[in-house]
């Protein structure tokens, strides 16, 4: 890979995705262009790797080919007034700043600019994450491909039309939020039954990691799966029954839901 790529701002998503890139090889230090409000984050990166440390946003979109929008969702705007006349035509924009539109990218930098829109979650911090790729319709197929590429050094991508944006919101962008209080729950139990906290953590843990696993590298549908762990008259079809009379699915299908209405609301599509 040739392009040289940017990235403006450097948070935990930003600063995931961009070592990430580094630790997969498919990109050398030299080719990435990266600036940060915050000189800390900068630095520490340079400490580490020969990438180029530009002194303003403009710096970045004008060196390089494909430009990682990662600030704060409520920074972006400003950031896109600010690069507009530096992006050629043939520069991609990588946004991955929450509930912020193709439109709204587009009605600041221009209906002709390529734009990709992109909502990872926090996996990305340890190579894991699930990210939803939306172009619009300036981006090439090539293009595409290139992108999706370097979010593949992170975790896994999917392409989605632009409405399906919100459900991976849902189920992508907050869902750690409920795997973690699954976890914490679990755990819960466990030192209720007699485990410390640090062994019912690492249990609880490499289950959820594992059973996620095995239904990603079999294909099995997950209610496979489950009837594959409940043994006739065993233990674990008495868990399931009680978490179907607490409502359980209902549960996590109605925080999803709440979720992709909010994330309609900052999109003021509602």
């Amino acid at each position: 890979m040739e392009q040289q790529i940017g990235f403006i701002g450097l948070g935990n998503m930003g600063s995931a995705i961009l070592q990430g890139i580094l630790a997969s090889g498919t990109v050398l230090p030299s080719q990435l262009h990266v600036y940060d409000i915050n000189t800390e984050a900068t630095d520490s990166l340079t400490q580490q790797f020969a990438i180029n440390v530009l002194d303003s946003a403009k710096g970045v979109a004008r060196d390089a080919d494909i430009v990682f929008i990662a600030v704060k969702p409520h920074h972006a705007h400003d950031v896109l007034v600010e690069i507009q006349k530096e992006l050629k035509k043939s520069t991609v924009v990588v946004s991955i700043a929450a509930g912020i539109t193709l439109k709204a990218i587009e009605k600041v930098i221009g209906y002709e600019q390529k734009v990709i829109r992109v909502m990872p979650n926090t996996p990305a911090l340890v190579n894991s994450a699930m990210c939803s790729i939306t172009p619009n319709t300036e981006v090439s197929a090539e293009e595409l491909l290139t992108v999706r590429a370097l979010l593949n050094c992170v975790g896994l991508t999917e392409v989605l039309p632009e409405y399906q944006v919100h459900s991976a919101t849902g189920i992508g962008g907050s869902a750690p939020a409920f795997v973690f209080m699954f976890i914490e729950a679990l755990a819960d139990s466990a030192v209720k039954g007699g485990m410390t906290r640090k062994q019912a953590y690492k249990f609880a843990a490499q289950t959820v990691m594992g059973s996620a696993k095995l239904m990603l590298e079999t294909g099995k549908h997950p209610g496979e799966l489950k009837d594959m762990v409940c043994s006739p008259s065993g233990t674990t079809i008495d868990g399931v029954q009680v978490l179907e009379e607490k409502g359980f699915r209902a549960a996590v299908m109605d925080a999803v839901e709440a979720c992709i209405n909010r994330s309609k609301i900052l999109s003021g599509e509602k």
